[in-house]
């Protein structure tokens, strides 16, 4: 039977935001916002308040991708919302289920020059599922229903609702919504029974599985395809740990060997992006396997690629009853280099040299972080290294802002990896140019209790930039930062603690401190400034 609930704007926006298992609210207080403040208040619905609204979209994108449901960031009007824009826009690209709710100045007066007055619909449309303002009391239920189908149906992303100030301040009543799952899309069963074959048949194939496998509940079927079709697996994104390191089919240190010896690369659930060499992989045939038709590789021509849920495409493929290859070869190559690059880089993660190099800081770690913690990155060359060196132990436990590479999510996606897993150890790695943009709301997680620890990689310039733009030029510009700034003390200052590192044997004594001190705390690392990662440009 249909349940009837009625009140003010904000009650009845929280009671369809419950309905859907949203559990939390993510914030910068505004009062065009505040019947959902006096919702959240009288219902005992959690709070969670930041000093810049990019870091509660953040806080409510790591929600959304860490529990596999929606994540809720409430923005005021005009420039609360403007604020959380590259928010939204990582949302975007990461396919994260988050409604940022707005804002907005009254209609009836619209116009006139009200505050904060602003059309936020044409900015944030083209980087959403949904994006509508609710002009009917009575309407937000429903809106907020139809936005959240929105954003859970895949593919996955963010969506947005404003409610102009008179809407949300009056009262009405509807229909409570269900917040039934959408129901899963299933794949061209011929699409499917040719990417097994095609699997099943190559040579040397290879399987690159990431962030959709794991949104999509599909990590157990991918392991099962996996064994079932002897492939070696690789991962990126939150696909990282769908295997964990010791399964005799993970790989990560022998992907350039794999992807340039492939016959057949089978892509699941990640973009064809750069990450991935645009999709060239040679002469390989491609399989591009996504969960919605709307993911297709257009740039690349692919010899399949199925669209639907992923754990029935997966599940489908384990099921594979016709002739294979023997792979067992194939595999026993690959892991020869794996091994190889895993000896290679054990001289890097115990170097012992002063300034400390990038490598060492991660050795270290890997000695400390339990297998369950939440890694989080935030930066661009510190953060490549952890690409490198880190291989978590179990999915779900690896954050990163993706493809859109947008620096500052540290500590929103702190705060949401803390309040979804108040038990396991948070890390968040942040080179010093990014801990310039979120490093204020360590007062937010101070304030409201959520200890995390902070590793900066502090090498006082812009790495991604100097490095490239010397070998480009001769010299480099707007590429420095100040040496050894100590952001250990903007930390303590803030009411957390840290210190910082400058010799590599320190390292360890000071990362255990860290995670035993049970409140905010940054480990300052200084890292040697001409060690750079070696990339190829990822500007094209």
């Amino acid at each position: 039977m249909t349940e009837r609930i009625e009140g003010h704007g904000g009650e009845l926006a929280l009671a369809a935001l419950r309905a859907y298992g949203v559990r939390e609210m993510f914030t910068l207080s505004g009062g065009h916002v505040f019947p959902l403040y006096d919702a959240a208040h009288t219902t005992d619905f959690p709070v969670y308040d930041v000093r810049h609204e990019q870091s509660a979209v953040f806080a409510a994108e790591a929600v959304a991708k860490l529990q596999r449901r929606p994540g809720l960031a409430v923005l005021t009007a005009g420039p609360g919302v403007t604020n959380g824009i590259s928010g939204l826009t990582s949302a975007f690209f990461n396919a994260s289920p988050v409604l940022v709710l707005g804002g907005r100045a009254p209609a009836f007066r619209w116009g006139s020059g009200s505050l904060q007055e602003m059309d936020h619909l044409p900015l944030v449309r083209p980087v959403t599922r949904h994006a509508e303002t609710i002009f009917d009391t009575d309407g937000i239920p429903g809106a907020v229903a139809a936005a959240l189908d929105a954003a859970l149906t895949p593919h996955r992303g963010p969506v947005f609702l404003d409610v102009p100030l008179e809407v949300i301040f009056s009262t009405g009543e509807a229909d409570l919504p269900t917040g039934a799952a959408p129901a899963p899309l299933a794949a061209d069963p011929d699409e499917v029974a040719r990417t097994a074959e095609l699997i099943a048949g190559a040579q040397r194939p290879v399987i690159v599985a990431g962030s959709d496998v794991w949104a999509g509940g599909a990590v157990d079927a991918l392991r099962a395809a996996a064994e079932a079709l002897v492939v070696p697996v690789f991962t990126n994104g939150m696909g990282r740990g769908a295997l964990p390191p010791e399964h005799p089919l993970a790989f990560a240190k022998a992907r350039r060997a794999a992807l340039g010896g492939a016959d057949v690369v089978v892509v699941i659930g990640t973009p064809l992006d750069f990450r991935l060499g645009f999709g060239d992989f040679g002469d390989a045939r491609v399989a591009h396997v996504v969960d919605a038709p709307s993911q297709r590789a257009s740039h690349v021509e692919t010899a399949v690629s199925p669209a639907g849920d992923l754990r029935l495409i997966l599940t489908a493929l384990a099921d594979h009853s016709g002739d294979r290859v023997d792979h067992a070869d194939w595999v026993a190559e690959l892991r020869v280099k794996e091994d190889a690059a895993k000896a290679r880089d054990a001289a890097e993660l115990a170097a012992d040299s002063d300034p400390i190099r990038p490598g060492r800081v991660y050795g270290e770690l890997r000695k400390v972080l339990a297998p369950d913690a939440i890694t989080i990155g935030d930066g661009g060359d510190f953060v490549s290294y952890a690409g490198r060196y880190l291989e978590p132990a179990r999915p779900g436990t690896w954050l990163d802002p993706g493809p859109y590479g947008c620096l500052g999510t540290g500590m929103g996606y702190a705060m949401g990896a803390r309040i979804t897993h108040p038990d396991r150890q948070v890390c968040v790695l942040l080179g010093d140019g990014a801990a310039g943009f979120s490093l204020m709301d360590v007062e937010s997680l101070v304030r409201q209790k959520l200890p995390v620890v902070m590793v900066v990689g502090n090498n006082g310039i812009w790495g991604l930039e100097k490095h490239p733009m010397r070998a480009m030029y001769g010299y480099d510009l707007a590429a420095d930062l100040q040496p050894e700034l100590r952001y250990d003390q903007v930390v303590t200052a803030l009411g957390g603690a840290g210190e910082t590192v400058a010799k590599a044997a320190d390292l360890g004594p000071a990362l255990e401190r860290a995670f035993d001190a049970g409140v905010p705390y940054l480990v300052n690392v200084l890292t040697d400034p001409t060690d750079a990662y070696p990339r190829s440009s990822t500007l094209a």
